[in-house]
């Protein structure tokens, strides 16, 4: 290391230290005999800069851990730094010490840095909201999910028909001759088992099920009375 210790460069966030590192970029993942890191250091001290080189230029893992399981994170001292870890470099706010704690819970019960927890606390409760609930996924939600609420309502079926699950009424006649036709039955059955069956596509597949099984009703209703008119 040429007399020069890693741990105190990042601790006084020393310019001498990227030369170095870049010299021999095993160094920036090293960790002390307690695990210490140099990203534990430059957190420690809110050096952003140096934060950003050793996760962006040297891969180092946001989440390094320490002896006591604790990620740079928990060392933080300024919202600044807190920030900086959580929103540009993906820090996990919920990753937790031996004892059981993540930062924001470790900060609130040692009392130092009241502000720094409540942000972090922010911060939790809003990765904790679903992709469905935030702003501008709906329409994804409603692709990806066929049972989501957020579906676009399905086209119309033909006029005073409702299917329900493969039960379709169309007045009480109507109603008991669908039943009564296995076949149509089986068919409205399968289709209510897929996975698609509340999509667009699902819903267009049954309004053609239902009109093609109505066409031959009616067809056949009249071939009827054509037999008793002759």
């Amino acid at each position: 290391m040429n007399g020069m210790n890693p741990f105190m460069l990042a601790a006084d966030g020393n310019a001498k230290l990227l030369p170095l590192l870049r010299s021999n970029p095993s160094l920036a993942s090293i960790q002390d005999d307690h695990g210490y890191s140099l990203l534990h250091a430059a957190s420690s001290y809110n050096h952003i800069e140096l934060l950003k080189s050793l996760v962006y230029e040297f891969k180092v893992d946001v989440n390094i851990r320490d002896e006591d399981g604790e990620t740079p994170l928990f060392v933080v001292e300024t919202v600044e730094a807190a920030q900086t870890m959580i929103e540009d470099l993906g820090a996990d706010v919920m990753v937790r010490n031996v004892v059981g704690q993540i930062a924001e819970e470790k900060l609130f019960s040692e009392g130092e840095h009241p502000t720094i927890a409540a942000f972090m606390k922010k911060s939790r409760l809003h990765t904790e909201i679903t992709p469905m609930q935030q702003p501008g996924h709906e329409a994804e939600s409603s692709s990806n999910d066929p049972f989501s609420n957020n579906l676009h309502h399905p086209p119309p079926l033909p006029p005073n028909v409702t299917v329900n699950l493969g039960a379709m009424e169309e007045g009480e006649s109507t109603s008991a001759q669908l039943e009564a036709d296995p076949e149509f039955r089986q068919r409205i059955e399968e289709l209510a088992a897929r996975n698609d069956f509340q999509s667009d596509q699902g819903q267009k597949q049954l309004r053609g099920l239902v009109t093609d099984a109505l066409r031959d009703m009616s067809t056949n209703a009249n071939e009827r009375n054509v037999r008793r008119r002759a």
